[in-house]
């Protein structure tokens, strides 16, 4: 990772922008499974900034079938978007913790104002920002082609400017992305019309079948290419139904035929190897799914390994 050895957490404990219950747990389950005591094992400080304050779903009246929550998603991920800049001031990682991963609206939208400040440009379209997003799903529906109106299959269409006005212009209007810049690893459950918006997007896409031929350190390294060309900033979201349901069963979306256990690590000790890592986000781990909290251990594991883990 880069060289700021102050790791600042934050966790959004978020159930809204998935279709089951108990990803909002997620957070807590995380740290309990060791992440302060892993991280400080790498010669990292931890600065822990509690969890953001949400309600619970049922508290709230559902008013568009077609974006669920959107009002309060859109203001955990404004506050979130808020948040972010801040937690850089002192040389500081951000590590956010979901939660599911509509979040990653807000996470993106803070780094992007980040970046613009940065480098004195107006906080106006894409930053200069690599990402490297990890997920089983394309991420990329909108509220008119989405099956389930279920936002946390639309952060990626947010993010490129195509969504809610309530979700697109957090932290300012428009794109967040850089399609040249973003690159997703892991896909396997897209739908038809997920994969022509992918197609359009022109987006960096590798799926599962890339990563069986060509292997996953392969796949990596190339999207380091992309993700890190100009780009200022490197970002990492991993959401764990990346990973194969027998590793991780602790996720609201499990699909066989995901990451080992050894393919989720190697690649994110090759994105810990490039030193330019700058930020990272852990997404849909759901203790109420989970078996004695594997999952949310795997998921200290595989952030511990971004951070600089190593076998030897």
């Amino acid at each position: 990772m880069s060289n700021n050895k102050t790791i600042h957490v934050i966790g959004v404990p978020m159930d809204h922008g998935a279709g089951r219950r108990g990803v909002g747990m997620g957070s807590a389950a995380i740290r309990i499974a060791g992440l302060h005591r892993r991280l400080r094992g790498l010669d990292y400080e931890v600065r822990d900034l509690g969890d953001l304050v949400i309600p619970a779903p049922e508290t709230r009246p559902q008013v568009d079938a077609k974006a669920k929550f959107l009002p309060l998603i859109a203001s955990t991920c404004s506050e979130l978007a808020e948040a972010v800049p801040g937690m850089f001031e002192d040389g500081g990682f951000p590590l956010i913790l979901g939660g599911d991963h509509s979040i990653a609206i807000g996470t993106l939208s803070g780094l992007a104002l980040e970046q613009h400040r940065r480098a004195k440009t107006k906080p106006e379209g894409p930053p200069k920002l690599g990402v490297i997003w990890f997920d089983a799903h394309g991420d990329i529906n909108r509220p008119d082609t989405s099956p389930s109106g279920n936002i946390h299959g639309m952060p990626v269409s947010c993010l490129l400017g195509q969504g809610p006005a309530a979700l697109t212009d957090i932290s300012y209007p428009g794109a967040k992305l850089d399609p040249g810049r973003f690159c997703q690893i892991g896909l396997r459950d897209i739908d038809a019309t997920e994969r022509r918006l992918l197609k359009e997007s022109g987006i960096r896409t590798y799926t599962m079948a890339d990563i069986d031929r060509r292997g996953m350190a392969t796949i990596v390294e190339e999207a380091l290419e992309y993700a890190l060309d100009g780009s200022d900033m490197l970002h990492c979201s991993f959401d764990i139904d990346s990973v194969d349901p027998r590793v991780a069963p602790g996720t609201g979306t499990p699909k066989l035929g995901g990451l080992t256990y050894r393919e989720a690590h190697l690649g994110l000790e090759i994105i810990a190897e490039t030193k330019r890592l700058s930020s990272m986000e852990m997404v849909e781990v759901n203790p109420a799914l989970d078996d004695a909290n594997k999952t949310a251990e795997l998921a200290v594991g595989l952030i511990a390994s971004a951070l600089g883990s190593r076998i030897l």
